[in-house]
């Protein structure tokens, strides 16, 4: 397994500083956005995905530093009820898919989108219960008329492209947690009529599961026996049990309201040790995930080099694993 780091952070760096810092901290891999929430901050991935020699460029200048690309970030909304923004986010992410194997990797993450309640809303409408009956419709709308007509097509585009779709699950979008990635995926893949391994799976980013009361090392066994464990995002969260007990979790107020907010996001360790991170690294191992921990720093309590230099150093050690050379069972 490998370290690497979701590069948003480093906005307002050049791509060759970037790569150089990453290469200095140890790392071994980088995730690149290309648009979307996180934006394109290193190149413009249209001029990129027209130009064979930008392309080697970039592949050249990752390589030297010793490193790789391990997926392309674009995280939007592309079912947006809005269609000017349904069709910002869907260019970006078709770019993406396009882009991806032209730049050696073939994993790019996104979210599943949230579209609106009914075709005459105009902004995206997340369902958190079952009741009152108007949910259930909105649910019926969102999933049969929109999210997996949507996804079906997706897919075969991104079956063409030898690329496969890490769609992270995070709270106001429709696939938020292991089933609903799960269901999403299943039903997407049997309306595109493809055949074979999954091309929609998850990137599982325990961050978000921490608050939903989601046990994130169960997330993975079950997203891996399903076949899905496509990607991992290392993120922390710090609960605040006092707010919890009163509040509960489903918190709404501002990220910089650090006093009062149930929960904030931390540098891996600071919200959860190695009794977490040791277990579900060791889960993600069960399930055959040998691809990169990317590290995705949101800390509003430590700075950019702080926050990623201690993740590293304490997820370097989560994920050593020397495996005997004379194994005692044989």
């Amino acid at each position: 397994m490998k370290l690497g780091v979701m590069a948003a952070l480093f906005a307002g760096r050049t791509l060759e500083d970037t790569l150089a810092y990453c290469a200095e901290s140890g790392l071994d891999a980088i995730e690149i956005p290309v648009g979307s929430y996180p934006g394109a901050p290193f190149f413009d991935p249209a001029k990129v995905l027209g130009s064979t020699k930008e392309q080697n460029r970039i592949k050249s200048l990752v390589a030297d530093h010793g490193l790789e690309i391990s997926g392309l970030a674009v995280h939007g909304n592309p079912v947006h009820p809005t269609g000017r923004l349904a069709r910002a986010d869907h260019n970006a992410f078709e770019r993406a898919v396009k882009l991806a194997p032209k730049l050696g990797t073939d994993v790019v993450i996104t979210f599943s989108g949230c579209p609106g309640g009914s075709k005459v809303d105009r902004t995206p409408n997340w369902v958190t219960c079952a009741w009152p009956p108007d949910f259930a419709d909105i649910l019926k709308y969102q999933w049969d008329e929109v999210l997996v007509p949507y996804w079906a097509k997706q897919a075969k585009l991104c079956r063409k492209h030898g690329v496969r779709v890490a769609w992270e699950a995070h709270p106001g979008f429709c696939a938020y947690n292991p089933d609903t990635l799960i269901r999403l995926s299943e039903r997407s893949m049997k309306a595109s009529g493809l055949k074979g391994k999954p091309i929609l799976g998850a990137n599982l980013d325990p961050s978000h599961f921490f608050w939903q009361g989601i046990d994130p090392v169960e997330a993975a066994r079950v997203l891996g026996e399903a076949g899905l464990l496509f990607y991992v995002h290392a993120k922390d969260t710090e609960l605040n049990p006092h707010q919890g007990r009163i509040n509960g979790y489903n918190d709404a107020r501002p990220y910089t309201d650090l006093a009062q907010r149930s929960w904030n996001f931390r540098t891996c360790g600071w919200g959860h040790g190695h009794d977490f991170w040791k277990p579900f690294v060791s889960m993600l191992r069960v399930q055959g995930y040998d691809h990169v921990l990317s590290i995705e720093h949101e800390d509003a309590l430590m700075s950019i080099e702080e926050g990623l230099q201690r993740a590293i150093e304490f997820l370097t050690e989560a994920i050593i694993f020397e495996p005997p050379a004379t194994p005692w069972w044989t």
